[in-house]
């Protein structure tokens, strides 16, 4: 990005049209419509991919843009929707993702994830949101964008580290004068959902236009929309035996090691019969349908401010100044808290156990799996120890008698768990610039912001108090009986836990993350006054130094810090570190040749810089990058250019690449090798299963968990240093004088990423381990790796007992992806109106990941698995057709998204597992539910249609009415455990596909 003075501007011929083109054009609709108080003239002019100040140099990079037309006509209510609608950009975390969402909405360019890009407001960097170092798109002030353009490849030579997939830059209105404000209202055809949206701006010039100012104010404030209310996702439906599913910490309770029948093979985890009396007779149990809980749309409140001037202070210096403010409260809101098979020590006189549960704890087989398979029962207890036990009241007693089980059970009693994310950010900037000559100007400026954010957890359990309640001997007391403990009902039916026993159970907790950013700028640039021989334009350049310092730390309070909140995924580490880079950096662009026969333009472009960066670390980590482009543009004819860019970029490991410790949390997974039969069909499998801490009772009876989720051990590493990246372009831009309002655009891109900064998949870390078992797995470090839950086997359960699949961040990494974007775009006066027509389109060919040499080299394009997290398609474009009458503009928008289906490889992978497990006829009518549901593993390619009404009612309103979603569309049902959490909830994707249904939105506009 750069800016050029107005003045000079004057000096310079208008940009040539074919810049234009090489952005996406976008119509001017209803162009006869008087536009009241609009932005003059702009001061200054933003170039998205150089630091070169002249807008008149052809660039070699391909821009794409978003006009702040196209977002009034959609009604994009905030950064992340309109950027939902550019091809290319791959869903990341926002509004759709509510378990797995941090409070935060981010963008993901090419799918390369979206800690690789780098969001920028008028070229500038903002303080990032998190210690991953992402800047929140909730923070844009929409009210006051004029366009949005999106750079793909390398950017680190103009903007430094992290920009390696590119920059998405939000570009401001400059010189605003007058008064503009707008409110508007979204809301579903099911009544819910509801999305309102206020926004004044006021700016003016003054001292005889030799000074600007701006101010803007917003408001936005959105309701949940619960997936309970919509048909295709009211019950949980399991990805694999496409029944009716859900979680398997239920209600009533489920405990392990129970033998209700006292036979040898009678031991296993039952639930408590639905009136509480018992415990079932099989293991079958009633899942829990964590969905109507959970909701498509999370609840949001924002306000904002944002301000902006420059005053010319001499004929040769200019003040410039920004400030941006906003604070977001966003909640998620999931399914009630409870225990989530943690180990429990319950006295057999606990008084709310009945005659026939205890039996069934005592009556436990403890025969060895080879005893137990001869036949042989030992039970855990005699009737008599049992009969005896349940009397005895005192510790101290010897008959005094304990089981150890895991308890599974959903605080139903107590409602959802809620988290509430408080972000109060600010950015200032403050900055001079001036000539130097009349051709070379200088521009010094520095930034500081800071974000801070608040998260608030409600409605959870604490796993260390439903132990000290299950410590009871009596309905009135606990044997521990601090903290005013209250015995707590956990064999009774659902409702048998009383608002007493919660509220000795549940407590708040809050995690507050901070983070900062302070930035100084000097550049100098301009042109060297001459031209090579066979050009007119001079030979431009940009030179300068920047410095950058982040700090980021996340504090969390002792109980977030524990592990102790059942269901959080794990416990919250505080975290601290920070980092500082100095750089150097110069640009060039040298016109070659010009208005010669087939070189109407030659032009070369290039650029390098060099970074250093100190790490806030005791050992004082330190490394240094230089980063370089090269690019050209060849313009033979008028009409026609080829234009193409080669980058080497690098991106710097984050805050919590590098200081998160290590720590357990939840990650999916559709099949355990470890489940069901398989281990007894295979002695080395059954070994590894055993090394990897499954107690050998347990083999034949580990279980996959029925939501899909297992837990993964992983953390940062200061030994990190940064990725390389390699990407080129090359393209053609189309602007035919014979066919007067056409362009058209086409631009291959590639992309490869080595020493990437990676942790490896969930199938990865199982492929590495049992794809080839042998008699000496059981000692490979890939194998042991994996740490299962020591009562159950299984791979999910307490985080602080069950590390799970071990999941290391290193620099092993590769990524690479590439592809083809287009555009068409077209504008004719047809007599009786205007038409625009306009396409933006991306084919991508490949995108691939691989977290080790040793791991499998995964293609994602076109496929979603729990490897492939955010559906990428191969096609996806957006066609939009507005007609403009006078006083009226019609304007229909079109949306395809490929078909994708399930991932290849997993398919294989629990083909495989199923062979060994002896599932019946996994490749056809699969019985046992081995197999991914035939029925879910394809969605079929998708076309949404938006239709737009404005109405200019007079020189000062306009109204704007957008039905989106017109056919309904209903996303496509695939199951709750096909893919993962985060984009795979409510049986569908709906980060991806629709899932609010059709969608009526009005908005007025007043402008004086």
């Amino acid at each position: 990005m750069k800016t050029f003075s107005k003045r000079a501007l004057l000096r310079a011929s208008a940009a040539p049209a074919i810049l234009g083109a090489s952005l996406i054009a976008t119509a001017a609709f209803a162009q006869d419509a008087p536009q009241g108080a609009e932005a003059e003239a702009t001061d200054t002019i933003v170039v998205t991919g150089s630091l070169i100040k002249n807008p008149n140099l052809e660039r070699s990079t391909p821009v794409t843009a978003t006009s702040a037309d196209q977002i009034e006509l959609k009604q994009n209510n905030t950064a992340e929707d309109i950027l939902r609608e550019i091809p290319g950009i791959v869903p990341s975390i926002g509004s759709a993702v509510n378990n797995g969402n941090g409070g935060a909405s981010f963008v993901d360019l090419r799918g390369l994830g979206s800690n690789r890009n780098i969001v920028l407001l008028d070229g500038d960097r903002l303080v990032p949101a998190e210690l991953n170092g992402r800047f929140d798109l909730n923070n844009i002030p929409v009210a006051l964008i004029e366009r949005v353009e999106t750079l793909t490849g390398g950017a680190s030579t103009t903007y430094g580290a992290d920009a390696i997939s590119g920059v998405v830059n939000f570009i401001t209105k400059s010189d605003f004068s007058g008064l503009e404000g707008t409110i508007s209202n979204q809301l579903t055809e099911q009544g819910d959902g509801n999305y309102f949206r206020a926004d004044v701006t006021m700016g003016a010039n003054f001292d005889d236009g030799k000074g600007n100012a701006v101010f803007s104010i917003g408001y936005q404030q959105s309701d949940p929309v619960y997936q309970g209310d919509r048909s295709f996702s009211v019950f949980n439906v399991d990805s694999y035996s496409g029944a009716i599913g859900g979680s398997g910490t239920a209600t009533p309770s489920r405990f392990t090691g129970t033998n209700p029948s006292g036979t040898a093979g009678g031991n296993g985890t039952r639930q408590v019969t639905a009136d509480g009396s018992a415990f079932r007779p099989t293991t079958a149990f009633d899942a829990f349908n964590f969905n109507p809980y959970n909701v498509f749309q999370t609840p949001f409140e924002r306000f904002n401010m944002f301000g902006a001037a420059r005053y010319e202070i001499s004929d040769a210096v200019e003040a410039y100044t920004r400030g941006i403010f906003s604070k977001n409260t966003v909640k998620t809101i999931i399914a009630p808290s409870g225990i989530f098979g943690a180990a429990v020590d319950i006295p057999l006189s606990n008084p709310y156990m009945t005659a026939a549960q205890r039996n069934a704890f005592c009556q436990r087989n403890i025969a060895t799996p080879a005893e137990i398979a001869t036949g042989v029962y030992t039970p855990l207890y005699t009737q008599a120890e049992c009969d005896a036990a349940a009397v005895a009241t005192d510790p101290n007693d010897p008959n005094y008698r304990e089981v150890t089980t895991a308890m599974s059970r959903r605080a139903t009693e107590l409602g959802p768990r809620i988290s509430e994310f408080t972000t109060t950010f600010f950015d200032y900037k403050l900055g001079f610039r001036g000539g130097i000559t009349d051709t070379i100007s200088w521009d010094v400026s520095g930034a500081y912001g800071e974000s801070e954010q608040t998260q608030t957890q409600k409605g959870y359990w604490l796993t260390s108090r439903v132990r000290q309640a299950l410590q009871a001997t009596s309905t009135t007391d606990c044997l521990d009986t601090s903290n005013g403990c209250v015995p707590l009902n956990a064999f009774g039916p659902d409702g048998s836990i009383t608002p007493e026993m919660n509220a000795f159970l549940n407590a708040n907790s809050q995690v507050v993350t901070k983070t900062s950013l302070a930035q100084a700028n000097a550049t100098i640039s301009g042109d060297f006054g001459w031209a090579v021989p066979f050009a007119s334009d001079a030979v431009a350049f940009a030179i300068g130094g920047e410095y950058r310092k982040y700090a980021a730390s996340q504090e969390s309070d002792l109980l977030s810090q524990s592990g102790d909140l059942g269901g959080a995924g794990g416990a919250a580490p505080n975290i601290s570190g920070g980092y500082d880079v100095y750089e150097a950096f110069g640009e060039l662009i040298v016109p070659l040749v010009q208005d010669k026969p087939f070189f109407q333009d030659l032009t070369l472009e290039t650029g390098i810089r060099y970074s250093s960066y100190s790490v806030d670390a005791p050992s004082s980590p330190s490394y240094k990058t230089t980063t370089w482009k090269a690019g050209g543009s060849w313009t033979p004819v008028e009409g026609f250019k080829i234009r193409g860019n080669y980058a080497h970029a690098v991106r710097a490991p984050n805050i919590a690449e590098l200081f998160a410790p290590v720590s357990t949390a939840l990650t999916n997974l559709g099949t355990d090798p470890c489940s069901g039969n398989a281990p007894l069909l295979d002695a080395n499998l059954a070994a590894v299963c055993i090394a990897q801490g499954a107690p050998a009772s347990t083999i034949g009876a580990i279980t996959n968990d029925p939501a899909g989720q297992v837990n993964y051990t992983g953390g940062g590493n200061l030994d990190l240093k940064p990725e390389k990246s390699n990407s080129w372009t090359i393209g053609a831009v189309f602007q035919p004088s014979g066919l007067r309002g056409f362009s058209a655009t086409v631009d291959y891109f590639n992309i490869k990423i080595k020493d990437a900064i990676t942790s490896p998949t969930p199938g990865d870390a199982v492929s590495a381990c049992f794809d080839n078992i042998t008699a000496s797995s059981a000692t490979d470090p890939a194998c042991t790796s994996i740490r299962r839950n020591p009562l159950t086997g299984e791979l999910f359960g307490e985080s602080l007992t069950t590390p799970g699949l071990s999941l290391v961040t290193s620099n092993l990494g590769k990524l690479s992806t590439d592809g083809v974007d287009f555009t068409l775009n077209y504008q004719t006066d047809i007599g009786f109106a205007k038409l625009a027509l306009s396409l933006l389109g991306t084919w991508t060919n490949s995108n691939k990941f691989q977290a080790t040499s040793a791991s499998y080299n995964r293609e994602c394009v076109g496929f979603y698995s729990v490897n492939c997290a955010s559906i990428q398609p191969e096609w996806q474009f957006s066609q939009r057709s507005t007609l403009s009458f006078e006083k009226f503009d019609i304007s229909l928008l079109w949306r395809y998204i490929d078909s994708v289906k399930y991932e290849p490889k997993q398919l294989a992978d629990d083909l495989a597992a199923a062979e060994v497990a002896g599932c019946s006829n996994p490749t056809t009518t699969d019985e046992d539910g081995c197999m991914v549901d035939p029925e879910f593993r394809k969605i079929k390619a998708e076309h949404y249609f938006d239709l737009t009404g404005r109405f200019h009612v007079s020189d000062e309103i306009t109204i704007t009415l957008t039905a989106q979603n017109l056919f309904d569309n209903k996303p496509k049902v695939v199951g709750n455990t096909i893919g993962s959490t985060s984009y795979n909830s409510g049986n569908v994707y709906p980060s991806t596909y629709d899932a609010l249904g059709r969608r009526y939105a009005i908005a007025a506009k007043f402008r004086f």
